[in-house]
């Protein structure tokens, strides 16, 4: 490993248990904290992991100032439970109406910048399991404690459940075959992430704001490295939070996942060192399936579209001004 990613390893990694959460309140001050969770059919789990959230980082300690959950066109009671649990509940379609969505993970979190006030905006899945308050303090600490940071990953082991059978360490598979081997080939600096995939992470929202939002699971990736080429490897954190539990997708879904992961790759590497003249990219996946007439062709559109920087939208921009940044 390079001696500049070892040296950050060293600096800017910690465990969760650094960040007590006596300590990150006598850090909070003035800083309002926002914490979004993007859902789509997940009612068996987000009820509880708006629970702990609430209770233990709104009324017990107060940490959270918004909890929101977004939301993205459930056909179960997800809504209905992420409410009666305590956070508020926000239709990804109400948010910028007059801009139609489209389906993806990083469209749902783009969109949140236009619900939530937070100087700090923490994100977490809605499909974990086990959920603990470490997940949100874990990736809260190094940015309410120093100035210099502006985005914190978490990191952990990710056990791979398949009925009863568990692999431990099996769960990041489009991580180890896709995500990991294209940083440590293109932007070796970010070489030390353990988990670039991981859904949980918190960042500024003055960082937020200048990134541009890839629609789909396309958007860790690509936040990774634009805040690399915005701030620096330095401005960057991850902070150990144990083991994360959640859903996997079966082979099909990661191919698609992969997909729109290189195609956010492909884009930054076409767009060069400054970012501009973003590339139009093929959105097909083609993949196959057997049935009774053997391999059936399917083609999936793996969502290439990105979201610019929020800081550029003109809703964004007027309510920004009315709540006095």
């Amino acid at each position: 490993m390079q001696p500049e990613v070892s040296a950050w390893l060293r600096r800017r990694s910690s465990v969760a248990a650094d960040w007590p959460v006596d300590k990150l309140l006598d850090a909070k001050r003035d800083t309002r904290v926002s914490v979004v969770l993007p859902a789509l059919n997940e009612a068996a789990t987000v009820g509880d992991i708006v629970k702990v959230i609430r209770t233990e980082l709104i009324e017990r300690a107060p940490l959270v100032d918004e909890l929101v959950v977004i939301d993205s066109g459930s056909t179960d009671d997800t809504a209905a439970v992420a409410a009666d649990a305590g956070a508020r509940v926000v239709h990804r379609d109400d948010i910028l109406p007059t801009l139609a969505a489209v389906r993806g993970k990083g469209e749902v979190l783009w969109r949140s910048l236009l619900v939530t006030d937070g100087d700090i905006v923490a994100f977490v899945d809605a499909d974990l399991k086990d959920f603990s308050a470490d997940f949100v303090t874990g990736i809260l600490g190094p940015l309410l404690t120093d100035p210099t940071v502006r985005l914190v990953k978490a990191m952990y082991d990710r056990p791979l459940e398949i009925g009863d059978t568990i692999v431990p360490a099996g769960g990041g598979r489009v991580t180890e075959l896709v995500a990991r081997p294209l940083l440590n080939l293109h932007w070796p600096e970010l070489a030390g992430f353990v988990q670039p995939l991981g859904g949980e992470y918190a960042a500024r929202r003055s960082l937020l704001e200048r990134l541009p939002f890839p629609c789909g699971y396309g958007v860790e990736t690509a936040m990774l490295v634009d805040t690399l080429r915005l701030a620096g490897l330095d401005a960057m954190a991850q902070v150990d939070v144990g083991v994360r539990r959640h859903s996997h997708q079966d082979e099909a879904g990661l191919g698609r996942m992969a997909a729109e992961i290189l195609q956010a790759v492909e884009r930054r590497l076409r767009r060069g060192p400054t970012g501009a003249h973003p590339v139009e990219l093929s959105t097909a996946l083609t993949q196959f399936e057997r049935d009774e007439d053997g391999f059936r062709l399917r083609t999936h559109d793996v969502a290439a579209r990105e979201r610019p920087p929020m800081a550029t939208v003109p809703e964004y921009r007027a309510r920004t001004r009315l709540v006095g940044r």
